[in-house]
């Protein structure tokens, strides 16, 4: 067999962006929301211990909630993390008191914001149903 009767794989080149858009809005209640939809929040983490392995998961199982595309960080820190990713929440070492930082994309962009504020604002109650 030659290689030339082998198929040409076509490969087109993926665009990685750690940062979110520079223009997210807030949302309001109540306000309509399309696809393109951006939140943002801050938020104090007033965990005694930080965010560690009982929080991150927390966070990000209520991420995973949403359609939206979620990130996070420290206030203050270069690199926004998925916040849909443990382990990469977790690796951010955010210590009680610190100010965290969301942004979201998509259609639910304002619920997502709103929700993982409140959590982290509620200390990671276990107010689930």
């Amino acid at each position: 067999m030659s290689t030339s009767a082998l198929p040409q794989k076509n490969f087109r080149p993926v665009e990685m962006d750690r940062k979110p858009p520079s223009s997210a809005k807030s949302q309001t209640p109540g306000e309509p929301q399309s696809a393109d939809d951006k939140a943002g929040g801050t938020v104090t983490l007033v965990h005694a211990v930080g965010m560690h392995a009982r929080p991150a998961v927390k966070l990000t199982k209520l991420a995973k909630r949403f359609r939206s595309k979620i990130v996070v960080r420290v206030a203050g820190t270069a690199d926004w993390i998925d916040a849909k990713s443990v382990a990469k929440v977790m690796a951010m070492r955010a210590p009680c008191d610190s100010v965290i930082e969301f942004v979201a994309t998509g259609a639910d962009a304002g619920a997502a914001i709103g929700a993982l504020k409140a959590l982290i604002a509620s200390d990671f109650s276990d107010s689930e149903g």
